[in-house]
């Protein structure tokens, strides 16, 4: 269960990330409870992962879904550029997230 915690607390992360454009973008107060409810929640996930996942894994594996996370959601949704480069560079987060996983 402690990956499937640590899974929804990346996905929160970026849900959260997400958030914090849409409130720079707008300016609209309302986002700022989304990203604090959003960060509150990914971290409380994070912190059940961590009781039986170590937590240099854990937190590797957090960020590493929150940066992957980020720049999808702002390729997909924000039209940001999405260069060879980019999805090079994302792909190698993906796959040292993928191996933490298989030596955790």
């Amino acid at each position: 269960m402690s990956w499937v915690y640590l899974f929804l607390a990346g996905c929160m992360e970026v849900l959260g990330v997400m958030t914090m454009k849409k409130y720079s973008l707008s300016g609209a107060k309302i986002f700022l409870l989304g990203i604090l409810v959003q960060f509150a929640i990914s971290f409380s996930f994070l912190s059940l992962a961590m009781q039986e996942i170590a937590m240099a894994t854990a937190y590797a594996i957090w960020t590493g879904i929150g940066a992957a996370g980020g720049v999808a959601v702002s390729i997909l949704f924000f039209g940001e550029s999405k260069s060879l480069k980019k999805l090079f560079f994302i792909a190698l987060i993906i796959i040292a997230v993928v191996g933490l996983k298989l030596v955790a």
